[in-house]
């Protein structure tokens, strides 16, 4: 069920609950999935989208980067550890 409650073991949080969780704000959170750092997990009937822990922990891996990196060269990072 796509309501932001719990879906198998993985809680789903909403883009202002995700924004909260990882400490930024909701516009961080739109700005990281416009570059494609993170994407969302899936959506609610209505269309607004959903995330899993696991993009508030990458959220965290960004903030991180983001102290020596660009966003497009963490964009750049995160396609070579893909291939």
């Amino acid at each position: 069920m796509a309501d932001g409650k719990r879906q198998g073991t993985d809680r789903l949080y909403r883009i202002g609950e995700l924004a909260e969780r990882a400490g930024v704000s909701r516009q961080v959170v739109s700005t990281y999935c416009m570059y494609g750092l993170i994407s969302e997990t899936d959506r609610t009937p209505g269309g607004q989208r959903l995330f899993n822990e696991s993009v508030a922990r990458r959220i965290q891996l960004i903030q991180d980067l983001k102290r020596r990196y660009t966003l497009r060269e963490i964009g750049e990072i995160f396609m070579r550890d893909r291939a």
